[in-house]
């Protein structure tokens, strides 16, 4: 019997983009999908219970009360219990804004298995994909329209090279994360083996706590995770007024931007993807309720947008976004002294 594949999804104000994403994930090969979606105004949800009703995913509301950890954490949480999770063979919590992309073999999570026979979990590092100047939105694939992107060795900052985690469902791990799975059985972690986006094998740490590659090296030569956190900066200005899925208490700003916005290299890679995403694409928008769904989706973005613009804090954002120009790479040297600077501060916190 062929694994099941399990995508695990939380959304907010997102539809425009739903699509897409569902789209080049079955073609990347995920057999399954759970999808939460909280406090959407933009008809999200309502998409998502077409989409449930056509048989492509499982939609999940994720109303509050929210765990303390936030609305991404308690998703995770509810979704342990469900007998979808537990039946899958092997699951990968993702966002929207997050593409999986396979280099080895045809393209597909199989042939990614097949090049790490012994791998149990394997960790999917971020490639950030910057803006490129992009400033008004487009109801255009966002993996078309963002090429430009972080370099292939990237020696700051951390964030860039965090990592989403696919691992093998086999009760070793009890809980879901956003970046790992978690609630290890100790007692069974001796055996059970954690690889990297360059086959490497990885160490004890990546098994109870790590949540970003080592930098300053490659780690995509198999697989990566084409990372789109930006998009458009009229999109950004959306995205800030959302709020956040995870650390929701903590507002968008020029920082993020600052963190993610790099466009020194171009990656097409994707695009192997093209017309076998394409084709599945366009059979979703052929139901009539889901075309319609997407176009309302869009001209509520288009509204929204125009709303904020009438309101200080966001249009100060925008300009800022504007003014502000392309991240630049930081060197080995000047890093290595940053990470100095850390470990100074992580040893003052221990002894206070």
């Amino acid at each position: 019997m062929s694994p099941r594949f399990l995508a695990v999804l939380t959304v907010r104000n997102e539809a425009p983009f739903l699509l897409e994403w569902l789209a080049h994930h079955k073609a990347v090969g995920f057999t399954d999908f759970l999808v939460f979606s909280n406090d959407c105004q933009d008809g999200t949800d309502k998409m998502l219970d077409r989409l449930a009703e056509l048989g492509h995913l499982h939609h999940e509301p994720n109303d509050p009360p929210y765990d303390q950890g936030g609305i991404q954490f308690t998703a995770l949480k509810r979704a342990s219990k469900l007998k979808l999770v537990r039946q899958a063979d092997w699951i990968l919590a993702l966002d929207v804004d997050e593409f999986v992309n396979i280099h080895t073999g045809d393209g597909t999570l199989p042939a990614l298995l097949e090049a790490l026979p012994e791998a149990d979990a394997i960790t999917l590092t971020w490639r950030l994909f910057g803006n490129a100047d992009q400033v008004r939105y487009a109801d255009r694939p966002v993996t078309e329209q963002f090429t430009r992107c972080a370099p292939v060795e990237l020696f700051w900052p951390w964030r860039a090279s965090m990592f989403k985690t696919l691992f093998r469902n086999d009760g070793t791990y009890r809980k879901l994360g956003v970046h790992r799975p978690r609630g290890q059985n100790e007692d069974r972690l001796a055996s059970y083996r954690w690889f990297d986006g360059e086959g490497r094998e990885l160490d004890y740490q990546f098994k109870t706590k790590r949540l970003f590659s080592n930098y300053g090296r490659s780690n995509y030569a198999l697989v990566q995770m084409n990372h789109y956190p930006l998009g458009a900066m009229e999109s950004y200005v959306l995205k800030a007024d959302r709020g956040r899925a995870v650390h929701s208490d903590h507002l968008l700003d020029v920082d993020y931007w600052v963190d993610r916005n790099f466009n020194i290299d171009t990656d097409t890679s994707i695009h192997r993807y093209k017309d076998a995403r394409s084709a599945l694409q366009a059979e979703l928008i052929s139901d009539r309720r889901l075309a319609r769904l997407h176009e309302k989706a869009v001209e509520w973005r288009q509204k929204r947008f125009l709303d904020l613009m009438q309101q200080e804090p966001y249009r100060a954002l925008f300009a800022r976004l504007m003014m502000t120009p392309p991240t630049r790479a930081i060197n080995a040297a000047t890093a290595q002294t940053l990470t100095s600077f850390a470990n100074l501060g992580r040893k003052r916190a221990a002894k206070e």
